[in-house]
């Protein structure tokens, strides 16, 4: 069995020569991500015409997604490495200026007032975390509840339900226009904590537009979960953030609560943060870390993602085929057939919209068929992804082949689990159409003479539903 789990993988100034993108294309990389928190807007351009460069080059079909900054709060620049030990007192002042001795400045205008004593403030992933203990009229006083080292920026954690920000910011739009006029595939949208956030984007749906993923990192996004999944293209679990709103203990429930609200209603879910963290410097990860991934597999998770182990890693190849075996041989021991029964029931319990009821009853036969029948194959014609999107969500043993005469729609399927999508001139009449993914599915070598397969896709007439079903044998 191919692998059916997508990998996203970060690009930074480790993986961004043409070689290495080379390397991390043949070893699995799916979607490059281009995290904007990092180097200016012109980098990340450059970044981005390099990647699609090398993609292209390869005859490979990999999606590139934009990583959008959102109002991270960041402590003031420390000029070298510094260790902060348990029980040293520290003021926090908002400003932008360097961090001192013994004052650290944070990027924040509303910091005396929205953090109260009490509170614990946690420094970048967590290696540090402060509690405050009082405050003046100029600043905070904290106290290192847990030691560790600071350099850089690195962020400060704030309770989002206090934060006075609005997302996305102004300056995520400013570098989301640039790259929606560069044609990029995907938006990630930072700090997301209602539908309302998603809805200010802006950009016109997919395919016209990127697929808007939204990141679900606050209190406030997992209690808005349903209306933010139903507003966007895809799902982020970031799990840095989301684990600094909630104790750890809930961290595993949640993501697995996530990811099959956001199956079940259609949407890609990636699992990210901490993945394989220590293959930043290590040649092989934890066992903890392996198991990790591959419970995030039988989460259901349409795509794993890797942050510092590519952007900053000694080795990013290497970090993406360990990712690629581990996900690879967990997509073999999948419960296929019990995952498809509870998206089944879920699914159905919802309110649903004619269109939706249509394609939730065609999606269900499809699966229904293909696994008594043995398919080989479900081949799908859409313009937009959504047929794809639709039938994936039952996670069928067959391979899905995605068509469309959309460009973009097929790198955006680069994160569709199990989808392999083609690019085709034109979508004909129903025969025709049938016809002409069959004969390409042969060409390709997907499928063979005398095979069954499944042909799955909407009527000309029937737009935002998946309502024609064939069955077939290749010629």
């Amino acid at each position: 069995m191919n692998r059916r789990t997508k990998i996203i993988a970060s690009i930074g100034p480790a993986s961004d020569d043409e070689a290495t993108l080379k390397d991390m294309v043949e070893a699995g990389m799916d979607v490059a991500r281009i995290n904007l928190s990092h180097g200016t807007l012109e980098d990340g351009l450059e970044r981005y015409r390099r990647i699609r460069s090398v993609a292209e080059s390869m005859d490979a079909n990999v999606g590139i997604m934009a990583d959008l900054p959102g109002p991270k709060i960041r402590l003031g620049l420390f000029e070298d490495r510094r260790i902060l030990e348990t029980g040293e007192e520290y003021k926090l002042t908002p400003g932008t200026g360097p961090s001192g001795k013994d004052t650290f400045t944070v990027a924040y205008d509303s910091l005396l007032n929205d953090v109260l004593e009490g509170d614990r403030l946690i420094v970048g992933d967590g290696t540090v975390v402060f509690k405050v203990i009082g405050s003046t009229s100029d600043s905070l006083r904290v106290m290192v509840e847990y030691g560790g080292k600071v350099q850089g920026k690195p962020g400060l954690h704030i309770p989002s339900d206090r934060l006075k920000v609005t997302t996305p910011t102004p300056e995520d739009l400013r570098l989301l226009d640039a790259f929606v006029s560069a044609g990029i595939d995907m938006v990630a949208v930072s700090f997301v904590r209602s539908a309302h956030d998603i809805r200010r984007v802006g950009t016109e749906p997919a395919p016209r537009g990127p697929l808007v993923v939204a990141k679900i990192e606050t209190r406030s996004a997992v209690d808005n979960l349903d209306g933010i999944i139903m507003a966007s293209g895809a799902v982020m679990v970031a799990r840095g953030d989301l684990g600094a709103e909630f104790p750890i203990q809930e961290l595993p429930h949640l993501q697995k609560d996530i990811i099959a609200r956001c199956i079940a209603l259609g949407r890609p879910a990636i699992t990210a943060t901490q993945m394989l963290e220590s293959m930043i410097t290590a040649p092989n990860p934890t066992r903890a870390e392996a198991s990790d991934v591959a419970n995030a597999v039988f989460d259901g998770t349409s795509a794993v993602m890797l942050s510092a182990e590519t952007a900053v890693g000694n080795d990013p190849a290497n970090v993406l085929r360990v990712m690629a075996a581990i996900a690879q041989r967990a997509d073999q021991e999948f419960d296929y057939e019990g995952w498809a029964h509870q998206i089944k029931r879920d699914r159905l319990m919802e309110p649903q919209s004619v269109d939706s009821a249509v394609t939730d009853v065609m999606t269900m036969a499809t699966w229904r068929a293909a696994m008594e029948m043995g398919v080989k194959a479900i081949l799908c014609i859409s313009r937009s992804g959504f047929t794809v999107r639709a039938i994936a969500r039952f996670r069928p043993m067959a391979p899905i082949l995605g068509f469309s005469p959309d460009q973009r729609t097929v790198r955006q399927l680069s994160m569709s689990w199990g989808a392999t999508a083609i690019k085709i001139d034109r979508i004909e009449s129903n025969d025709e159409s049938v016809k002409n993914v069959i004969n390409i599915a042969k060409q390709e070598g997907y499928v063979r003479s005398g095979d069954i397969v499944a042909v799955l896709g909407g009527s000309s007439a029937t737009i935002g539903a998946t309502d024609t079903l064939r069955m077939a044998r290749c010629p």
